[in-house]
């Protein structure tokens, strides 16, 4: 079977995302830096092997705008359900139901994930070396799940507003008898702090990430450290 991997997203609509970004940021351009992190991961998760892309999107009204802007051959579906586990245990099981194998969820918080890092989940469920691969996040949650078959009990319980996701879920997966691999952890960008960590490091073009630190830098008034030139 072929892997899957959906990205979880929504159309980039001021005061509809990245809201804790502002301040630092105004609403617009908070959105207008969410469009930035869609792109580059689209550009990025494109370079995994093995994998088909998907964008399960919001809202429902949001198709056009993710057909404009996704690789050709992506397959696109609205979310669907409640909360944010539901409407992952969904999309989710919709993957399988369509014949992929592994499933993988990311979300669109990090837009500097590597290729690298998806291609570890994906070969650890390939080669069954783990029932469930989850991607550590700083702050408490995960920025990347991935499932050998339907789970759908790993996503009732936790509280999706809190910061004990990560934990709760390791503990699901432990009652359930679930064979777990961790990723490298990696941070997500949800506020201002968050915004100024991410920039720290420079991420010319093409690295993953690129666009959303040139743009963030612009938006802050931030020039970018420039090397000196031999012989100054």
């Amino acid at each position: 079977m072929t892997a899957l991997l959906i990205i979880f997203a929504k159309e980039p609509r001021p005061g509809q995302v990245k809201t804790r970004l502002s301040p630092p940021l105004s609403q617009e351009a908070a959105a207008q830096l969410y469009h930035c992190f869609i792109q580059d991961i689209l550009e990025e998760m494109a370079r995994v092997p093995e994998v088909s892309l998907a964008v399960a999107f919001s809202p429902l009204t949001a198709r056009g705008f993710f057909g404009r802007l996704a690789p050709p051959g992506t397959n696109l579906f609205p979310q669907e359900g409640g909360d944010l586990g539901d409407r992952m245990a969904r999309a989710l099981a919709r993957g399988f139901a369509a014949g992929f194998g592994p499933l993988l969820l990311r979300g669109s918080d990090v837009p500097a994930l590597p290729a690298a890092v998806v291609s570890e989940a994906r070969a650890v469920l390939a080669a069954d070396q783990a029932q469930v691969v989850l991607g550590p996040c700083p702050d408490g949650g995960y920025y990347l799940v991935g499932l050998t078959e339907p789970q759908p009990a790993l996503f009732q319980g936790p509280d999706w507003s809190s910061g004990t996701v990560l934990a709760d879920t390791l503990s699901l997966a432990r009652q359930l008898g679930l064979r777990v691999h961790l990723l490298p952890p990696w941070p997500d960008i949800d506020t201002g702090e968050d915004l100024r960590t991410f920039l720290s490091r420079p991420r010319p073009a093409p690295q993953p990430g690129w666009r959303s630190q040139a743009l963030a830098q612009r938006l802050l008034g931030i020039l970018p450290t420039l090397k000196p030139k031999p012989g100054h």
